[in-house]
């Protein structure tokens, strides 16, 4: 059974990256994942020419992680079951992107502290200190490496290698919350939502801490952000079988206008589709939701809005990337 962690990250892209902002104002998710991978290889290609030049490498290891979630894993989520072969190919190809990305990133932090490579065999002691050198500007690098081995580890929990990460990678995560609690509009307190609601006790979870960090989520990011509501309703509400909290939590997801904020509308898109595939296919996690409804999983609905108010076009995009 898989666990279900980092099911669609809060932030797509980090904001130090040049092109982060045309991406994330576009209200057409297909067109942005089609650009992404050329993305990633010319960034590979100068990482390799600049391998000192750790901005880039947040650039290219945190685009691998985002791609994998809301790319790759994220609609294989959604796969009709008949689709079994198929979504478990996906799930392995955004395992292997993950890992990728979080190699770059701890490749990048090496650098930045020669020895920080040490942490993960390091007792308790030793990795505080490790981590006690990481400043605050250091934040994306951390939540975006351990967003990648997490996510990779939800995908497969019976990789025991990476199981024995865990306790080192929620140790960055809380690094990361000392120093900037309020990262990308609460996007630490969605990452514990999901955290501490879906993994066992013996690896850190606590499921007592889960509403607190959901409230916290919602209050940093002003209620505009779709995430924190999805991630509550299928890490919080299923588990505890609370059908009126899954349709109240997603039910308020879908009143988000995702055009109101378009420095996140991508996101709010694609996390806006989760919730209406969660509300429609309530019945896989509930008894008492009814019927099978009829989902189409391999294309955009025909009712989706794609909100576009005529501040950009595919082609400016293209440029942009």
């Amino acid at each position: 059974m898989r666990v279900k962690l980092v099911l669609l990250l809060p932030v797509l892209a980090v904001s130090s990256c040049a092109m982060s902002k045309a991406a994330m104002r576009s209200d057409n998710p297909e067109f942005i994942g089609k650009l992404i991978p050329g993305v990633i290889e010319r960034g590979e290609k100068k990482l390799a020419k600049s391998p000192n030049d750790t901005a880039l490498a947040l650039e290219v290891g945190s685009f691998y992680v985002m791609y994998a979630n809301a790319f790759v894993q994220g609609p294989a989520e959604m796969f009709a079951a008949a689709r079994y072969d198929e979504k478990e190919a996906q799930f392995a190809e955004a395992k292997t992107l993950y890992l990728k990305g979080a190699a770059i990133l701890d490749q990048a932090l090496e650098r930045k502290y020669p020895g920080f490579g040490e942490i993960w065999t390091a007792d308790a002691e030793n990795k505080a200190a490790i981590l006690a050198q990481v400043k605050a500007d250091d934040t994306p690098f951390l939540y975006w490496n351990a967003g990648g081995a997490l996510s990779a580890y939800a995908l497969n929990p019976f990789d025991f290698a990476l199981g024995q990460k865990i306790p080192t990678l929620k140790a960055m995560i809380d690094r990361a919350y000392a120093l900037d609690p309020n990262f990308n509009m609460g996007a630490l307190d969605d990452f514990y939502t999901l955290f501490y609601a879906s993994m066992p006790d013996a690896l850190g979870g606590d499921k007592t801490k889960a509403p607190e960090h959901f409230r916290l989520a919602v209050e940093k990011s002003d209620g505009r952000l779709v995430g924190p509501y999805v991630s509550y309703a299928q890490a919080v509400t299923i588990p505890s079988q609370d059908y009126a909290a899954f349709q109240e939590n997603l039910n308020k997801a879908l009143t988000i206008d995702v055009n109101k904020d378009k420095d996140n509308r991508l996101v709010n898109v694609i996390n806006r589709r989760k919730a209406q595939y969660l509300l429609d296919n309530a019945f896989l996690f509930f008894a008492e939701a009814g019927e099978e409804t009829d989902w189409i999983d391999d294309e955009w609905s025909e009712d989706d809005e794609w909100f576009d108010d005529g501040t950009s076009t595919d082609d400016e995009l293209a440029d942009e990337f």
